[in-house]
């Protein structure tokens, strides 16, 4: 197993009043806040000091997403994810969206515990 098996590793706030969340957050945490173009929006990425530690997101471009109320996000860092997805539903969680690639950041899916909490497995791009 890897030392980042298991970790946090990334955590997104998802909601619909970005400018208002960037003010806060950076008020309240002093995060400085980096836009990235994405798709059809802009994705911040909240930095402490020179390192990311959280993006930002806004729910109002993305599809099937209206009756979603903001929220945080995470990705959890795994060394398999096939394993892990089928680990997954051998236990009685389900997978949500299938595995997808982020450029530079890893292999990603979308997936809900035995419990019905959603989160996110990442085998992070070395």
């Amino acid at each position: 197993m890897s030392q980042n098996h298991g970790q946090v590793w990334w955590t997104e706030l998802m909601t619909r009043d970005v400018p208002g969340a960037l003010k806060y957050y950076k008020a309240v945490c002093g995060w400085h806040f980096q836009p990235i173009p994405m798709g059809a929006g802009v994705y911040q990425v909240g930095h402490r000091g020179a390192r990311p530690v959280v993006g930002v997101m806004d729910l109002a471009g993305l599809p099937d997403m209206d009756q979603v109320p903001p929220h945080w996000f995470s990705y959890f860092a795994v060394d398999d994810l096939k394993k892990a997805l089928n680990e997954t539903e051998q236990g009685g969680g389900v997978v949500i969206r299938q595995p997808f690639e982020v450029p530079d950041i890893g292999r990603i899916a979308i997936v809900s515990d035995p419990t019905g909490a959603a989160l996110g497995l990442i085998t992070p791009a070395r």
